[in-house]
């Protein structure tokens, strides 16, 4: 049995996080096998370049510099663990994947689409999700939600400037318009469990041909 790789986008402060930890049990007790992951990270290799990455020190790293890591932590991870999970039949829900660096390098960072999709193409060789979620939350709200959350971790993309966040929203909105068959927008500001319930039912219908 061939697994079902999925992955969960937004904008910073918008869940993610807790719903693919409510859906995740969902699947669970449904007696599938799931794998929970996120990038960057999700192995050592891949954790040691997230620190890299996210370290408020690092200031001065150039764009390109970002999407290269980005990508190495992405080969990485996709090799190491999301490939054998998905040949072991597993569900894989994995926080974040290539649309994140589209969408914060290609396009909020000014890199430009083509270029960082050329990169993470030979990074990932044409291993993209069969599911992407976008949580959609407005940045604004996602930011109220990353400085007033007790013991969340503050990284160096929450420090961008608000104009920053607003492109990277837009850019999510645009890659939902132009891969609808794969990217599902997810209304994203309700309760967890109502934010999960709407996951579980994409997935269900989408990728498992099953009714929650």
């Amino acid at each position: 049995m061939k697994g079902c790789f999925i992955s969960f986008e937004g904008t910073e402060g918008s869940g993610k996080t807790s719903v693919i930890r409510k859906i995740g049990e969902y699947f669970i007790n449904k007696g599938y096998t799931v794998l929970i992951t996120r990038e960057p990270g999700g192995i050592r290799i891949s954790e040691k370049i997230r620190d890299i990455i996210l370290n408020r020190e690092h200031t001065e790293m150039d764009p390109r510099t970002e999407a290269l890591l980005f990508a190495a932590s992405r080969r990485q991870h996709l090799i190491e663990k999301i490939i054998p999970a998905l040949e072991r039949g597993e569900i894989v829900l994995c926080d974040r994947f290539v649309d994140s660096s589209l969408v914060y390098q290609g396009l909020a960072r000014g890199i430009g689409y083509e270029a960082v999709l050329g990169v993470n193409q030979f990074a990932i060789e044409n291993h993209f999700p069969d599911l992407t979620l976008f949580i959609d939350v407005r940045p604004e709200v996602g930011l109220k939600r990353v400085f007033q959350t007790p013991g969340r971790e503050i990284n160096r993309l929450d420090l961008e400037q608000q104009d920053f966040h607003k492109l990277i929203y837009d850019g999510y909105l645009k890659l939902c318009n132009s891969f609808p068959d794969r990217i599902k927008r997810i209304p994203g500001e309700d309760e967890i469990d109502i934010v999960a319930k709407r996951c579980v039912k994409e997935i269900a219908n989408l990728v498992l041909g099953a009714r929650p």
